[in-house]
């Protein structure tokens, strides 16, 4: 661990559009708002245009797009005038290549072949032919389309180079000497020569456990650590590498005072390696949070409500196989076949079959020796029983995994994390649709719900581990905010009346494909009032990520349409509209409750607390782009302005009561984390003590309500109170002083569902 880690991070999406400049200009807010570090998206050049910064194409400069260099120094002299530090995302597993021209290394791949000095820096299986690349479209005569153009073979807006001596002839003929052949996009998931991030074909995997790979593509970086402009460094999708151990151990020697957190998606039960690293990006806590805010008692009657809408009972256990049985063999078929062809000893055919079901059946990510075998074990166990017709192909490809030596055992686990990627976070969390709040990475939809005994658990143990690991409620990755999760956890606490409204509505306006139909007014619900170009954004690709009725390589026009005049209807149908409408404003209070809870219990259990672009205000985003949306720092630097001089906001004030308690603890985080470094859980004594979670860090006590519509149906907090410390407690949202001892919630929580509690004596600034 770094000797002084972050005490908290916020997360800024820098690109084109809000460059290096622009978030170099709200730096003064960030500090205001109490955050002792700036988290930036990736800031290396990537494809031109990229909204993200994922597809990297040369990591020897700063994004020209977003500022370059001199505008990087703009920023750091920001930062440095206000004491905040740097905590950039690197990109180790893969590069862009979409636009060939613009990565130097892939362009000299394409026109040198296997003789290109960067010809290792790619995972491309060159014993196959030619490197195969994607790009024509689905048309036997699409190679007719090929020119050659200034001395480059084009197809349409696509450009590659030609390699020497290769150009004279027709346009086919110059294509057909080249190290690389343009195929249909359709060949791309069964036929690719290189390996993938996932099965984007646009992303191509590096090899990093080359230690002359590694220098290369992490030279700036490490120079920027090295001279003290980087704090903090966010490792990008460890699990696609061929040897995450070993890169971290590499990182962590060339980087050792950098807080280092790597985004590792753990399974439920699952605990980090003891990597030489801070911790995870904070899924597990996302988790483990936005549970506390769910009923758990109300999952029989969602159970009850799926089966009756979709007419049938599924399992998350055979759903999920199923769509990562597919994902194995359709979607990344290729890396299957490569995997296969690794074992001849076994048929091909057989070897393909046995190692999409382990991959189908595994139950993490990936394994890692030691720690993997037991999932190893468990999916072998489970494949055999699937298809015991392979049970001789199945032994003979397990005895090969399990020697972590073997270059089967070596690639396989790559495989296993791109199999649980696309068959479960981008199909199955958009076909399980029981209720979509759980529906998300590093969550699991069939854990309904948190015990507050449980997450006490939990946050005791990362106190011990992991005290220094990311924690969130939001990411550019959640498929729904925080916020609107937390709307959605209010539907647990009413199964009745939401059964009778979505059945009324199904039947009124149905959709074939009912569970499709039940993800949508979850959504719309969870999100109301949305724009309707945005809801239409986002049922369109979330009807195409979950694969049943249509899909992004074959998309249903019926189907499609039919879904957008259901969202259409919500808009213009006067019925619909207000009913849709008078639910979403009845559950909202309840939702803003737990959006002040959860918000308030990332920020203050153990680890660093992230908080994601424009959430400290009310944020209804859907899943990417939606939650790319510009934001507006005007109106929060004006907010918060108000809340300095002396404003108590009311919490449906525009979100500013989410910005007072943001502001404050981060505030309280960052001028006393001597408050911050023990855990112990606080009970409380009365009639209503469940709805209620409360914890001290070690002087700070953080008080949260959980399930707000059964404490109003009990009657409020009657009798139920805190045991405090016996001396002078100062709650920083209201300002109010206690004396210690027996506390009456009905008092504590009396202007606020929260409460955090300091020493009087601990001085916050405009706190």
């Amino acid at each position: 661990m770094p000797a002084t880690p972050p005490t908290a991070t916020y997360r800024v999406q820098v690109r084109p559009g809000f460059d290096l400049d622009a978030t170099a200009a709200i730096v003064d807010y960030l500090d205001d708002l109490g955050v002792s570090h700036l988290y930036s998206a990736p800031l290396l050049t990537a494809t031109p245009g990229s909204q993200h910064g994922y597809d990297v194409v040369d990591h020897r400069a700063v994004n020209p797009e977003l500022g370059g260099e001199a505008a990087r120094h703009r920023l750091l002299a920001a930062l440095r005038d206000k004491q905040l530090g740097l905590v950039v995302d690197i990109v180790p597993n893969h590069a862009g290549v979409a636009v060939p021209a613009a990565n130097p290394a892939w362009w000299d791949v394409l026109r040198r072949g296997r003789d290109s000095a960067y010809a290792d820096w790619f995972d491309i299986d060159w014993d196959r032919g030619r490197l195969l690349l994607p790009v024509l479209g689905d048309d036997p005569a699409a190679l007719d389309d090929l020119k050659v153009v200034d001395g480059e073979l084009r197809y349409h807006e696509h450009r590659f180079p030609i390699a020497d001596g290769t150009g004279d002839g027709s346009a086919r003929e110059v294509h057909d000497r080249q190290h690389y052949e343009l195929v249909s996009w359709r060949r791309g998931d069964a036929e690719l020569t290189y390996r993938r991030f996932f099965a984007i074909a646009g992303l191509a995997g590096l090899r990093v456990e080359d230690p002359a790979v590694f220098a290369a593509t992490h030279e700036l970086i490490l120079r920027w650590a090295a001279a003290g402009e980087v704090d903090g460094i966010r490792v990008d999708h460890p699990d696609g590498l061929r040897d995450p151990v070993g890169y971290l151990a590499r990182l962590r020697e060339a980087a050792p005072d950098a807080w280092l957190v790597v985004e590792k998606i753990l399974e439920y039960g699952e605990e980090l390696p003891d990597w030489p690293v801070d911790g995870t990006t904070g899924y597990d806590a996302l988790a483990m949070v936005g549970g506390l805010f769910i009923d758990i008692d109300a999952e029989g009657d969602f159970t009850a409500l799926d089966n009756r809408l979709t007419g049938q009972h599924t399992s998350w256990e055979d759903l999920t196989h199923t769509t990562k049985l597919a994902a194995a063999t359709q979607l990344l078929a290729a890396e299957l076949t490569r995997l296969a062809a690794l074992a001849p000893e076994v048929p091909t055919e057989q070897a393909r079959a046995a190692l999409a079901e382990i991959a189908a059946a595994f139950d993490v990510y990936r394994g890692y020796p030691p720690y993997g075998a037991r999932h190893l074990a468990a999916a072998r166990s489970e494949a055999g029983r699937r298809r015991p017709d392979l049970a001789a192909a199945l032994d003979a490809v397990t005895r090969r995994l399990r020697n972590p030596n073997d270059e089967l055992g070596m690639r396989f686990p790559q495989l296993t994390g791109a199999v649980m990627a696309k068959g479960v976070e981008d199909t199955a969390f958009y076909r399980w649709t029981r209720f979509v709040a759980l529906n998300e990475v590093g969550d699991s939809p069939t854990r309904f719900g948190v015990p507050p005994a449980e997450f006490h658990r939990f946050a005791t143990a990362q106190q011990v581990r992991w005290p220094a690991s990311m924690t969130t409620v939001s990411t550019h990755d959640t498929k729904r905010s925080e916020d609107v999760r937390a709307r959605l956890a209010v539907l647990s606490e009413i199964p009745g009346r939401w059964a009778e409204q979505v059945k009324a509505w199904m039947e009124y306006a149905p959709l074939p494909d009912p569970a499709f139909a039940h993800l949508l007014w979850q959504t719309a619900v969870g999100a109301w009032p949305i724009e309707r170009e945005r809801l239409h954004a986002y049922v369109e690709k979330a009807a195409r990520e979950a694969g049943a009725s249509t899909s992004w390589a074959d998309p249903d026009p019926a189907f499609e349409q039919a879904v957008h005049t259901l969202v259409d209807q919500m808009y213009d149908d006067p019925s619909l509209h207000d009913e849709l409408t008078e639910l979403a404003a009845a559950i909202t209070p309840a939702g803003w409750c737990n959006s002040l809870g959860q918000k308030l219990i990332q920020l203050t259990m153990p680890g660093v607390p992230d908080t994601y672009q424009g959430t400290e205000l009310w944020d209804n985003s859907l899943v990417d782009p939606d939650n790319r949306r510009p934001v507006d720092f005007d109106v929060r630097r004006e907010l918060l302005a108000r809340i300095d001089g002396g404003w108590r906001p009311p919490v449906d004030t525009d979100g500013a009561a989410k910005l007072l308690v943001v502001s404050r603890t981060l505030r309280l985080r960052r001028a006393h984390p001597e408050l911050f470094t023990t855990y112990r859980p606080v009970p409380a004594h009365g009639r209503v003590g469940r709805h209620v979670v409360a914890f001290d860090r070690g002087g700070a006590i953080a008080v949260a309500t959980r399930l707000p519509l059964g404490l109003a149906r009990a009657g409020g907090w009657c009798d139920t109170a805190l045991s405090l410390p016996v001396h002078e407690m100062k709650d920083l949202f209201t300002g109010r002083v206690y004396s210690g001892g027996e506390t009456p919630l009905d008092d504590l929580l009396a202007d606020y569902p929260v409460a955090l509690l300091a020493p009087s004596t601990a001085s916050v600034e405009a706190a």
